[in-house]
């Protein structure tokens, strides 16, 4: 996340994304095991399956990628 914010708002954009992990974690968790209480084990990691995939796909669409040099390790 840091590589791809702007100095000036990377603090704000880094809160702003451990918001929505951690509210993910808090709301996930009892949301899965209602889905598995009421339709089994297997939907509720379906579930969870499908919306990892949704949100890496919407990442992937909308981030550009970062220009940062990568660090190399040559032996």
């Amino acid at each position: 996340m840091s590589d791809h914010a702007h100095p000036t708002w990377r603090a704000t954009s880094l809160g702003v994304y451990r918001f929505w992990r951690d509210l993910g974690y808090a709301v996930g968790a009892p949301l899965s095991g209602v889905v598995a209480d009421m339709v089994g084990l297997g939907a509720a990691t379906h579930l969870v399956a499908a919306l990892t995939l949704l949100s890496g796909v919407i990442v992937a669409m909308v981030m550009e990628p970062s220009h940062r040099a990568v660090a190399t390790i040559s032996r």
